[in-house]
């Protein structure tokens, strides 16, 4: 005889996750032996890593993952803080660390942009021309989405600082939830298991992937417009946005890439800093170099570099995946682009300065239409 053994520290772990009917679905367990105490502890873990991530505060500031992390878009978009901040103001995403004053008088950025502030160390040799005594920069990012991403990624967040789901889960709490207490290492582990269940993926095709299934393809598109959309994603010399978005998750450069850079690198530029469409602060970075000269650096974000020291890396970002985009606006680290429009202008005045033609209306309707797709 077959029954189900959970083994629960606490009720308010399965009232956080539902009845048992709901918990079942999630874990897709058909059932274990009485006495099978290993896989009764991995169900366990199971509700509490659901825990974790959807209701432990850590004694914060009311924050959980899930505030930042929310819903099919596992992110926050400009209308959801909206949303939130019209239904309660005292909504835990709404913390005086990210408002506009510091005191939590105002959340102007945070409605309009949906982006969080982060502060990061600089480097060595790196100073801040009008404040030379900083010791780290603050700077407004987006908060990265995590659908496809912990199962499918061993690069996390935006300018890559963490290598590991438990590494960005302890500076996601420090860095935004102003814990009481720290996180345990099993804690931690049992967060980064949670992020990789069936929840996290856009689709059937990224979860089979990231279970050792076959590499998800390009969907070859029924309408005319998907059609032509594709080759613009097709990793061959024509396909241009596979210059970037190459791969089986469509997140590193390939051979073609018209820049000194291996294929499979995981940084480039897309110019979003360059432009700075966000209107952030330019902020002035002198590097000192090796050779006893200073190099005087300017842009809003420098990115990767802030993470290597390296002057080559300023305003390189982390290529992201692209499967299930069309569900995770708005685009790049500054949330510049709040919809796939925007981010088609963005990339034609991205393609007029590399010396390609600028995307026509049509080009630009296509590339979308075939985004829909992934």
């Amino acid at each position: 005889m077959k029954q189900i053994v959970l083994v629960v520290a606490s009720a308010a772990l399965l009232a956080a996750c539902g009845d048992a009917g709901e918990f079942q679905g999630q874990v897709d367990v058909d059932g274990v032996e009485v006495g099978e105490v290993e896989q009764a502890s991995s169900i366990s873990d199971k509700i509490k890593g659901k825990f974790l991530f959807e209701k432990e505060t850590f004694q914060g500031n009311g924050r959980t993952c899930e505030t930042c992390h929310s819903g099919s878009d596992g992110q926050v978009s400009p209308q959801e803080a909206q949303q939130r901040f019209n239904k309660n103001p005292n909504d835990p995403l709404f913390r005086s660390i990210d408002s506009d004053d510091g005191v939590g008088n105002s959340f102007a950025r945070l409605l309009e942009d949906a982006t969080v502030l982060v502060h990061i160390p600089l480097p060595p040799g790196w100073t801040l021309a009008d404040d030379p005594a900083a010791t780290s920069v603050t700077l407004a990012r987006g908060i990265p989405t995590t659908n496809n991403v912990p199962s499918t990624d061993d690069i996390f967040m935006y300018d890559g600082r963490n290598l590991t789901l438990e590494a960005q889960a302890l500076g996601a709490v420090n860095a935004h939830a102003q814990p009481g207490r720290q996180p345990t290492n099993m804690e931690l582990e049992l967060i980064a298991d949670h992020q990789q269940t069936f929840s996290f993926f856009s689709d059937f095709r990224i979860r089979q992937y990231a279970n050792g299934g076959p590499e998800p393809t390009l969907p070859q598109g029924i309408t005319q417009a998907q059609k032509r959309g594709r080759k613009w994603f097709e990793q061959t010399p024509g396909g241009v946005c596979a210059h970037c978005h190459s791969g089986p998750m469509l997140n590193h450069t390939n051979q073609f890439l018209l820049a000194p850079l291996p294929p499979g690198s995981r940084f480039f530029t897309a110019f979003v800093s360059e432009l700075n469409k966000a209107g952030n602060e330019v902020k002035t970075f002198n590097v000192a170099q090796s050779d006893g000269t200073v190099v005087q650096v300017q842009t809003p974000d420098p990115g990767r570099a802030l993470i290597t020291g390296n002057v080559a890396d300023v305003n390189n970002f982390r290529i992201p995946t692209i499967w299930g985009a069309k569900d995770t606006a708005p685009y790049f680290h500054d949330n510049s682009a709040k919809n796939l429009q925007e981010m088609m202008v963005h990339y034609s005045d991205y393609f007029q300065i590399v010396g390609l033609p600028a995307l026509t209306a049509q080009e630009q309707s296509d590339i979308i239409a075939f985004t829909q797709l992934l």
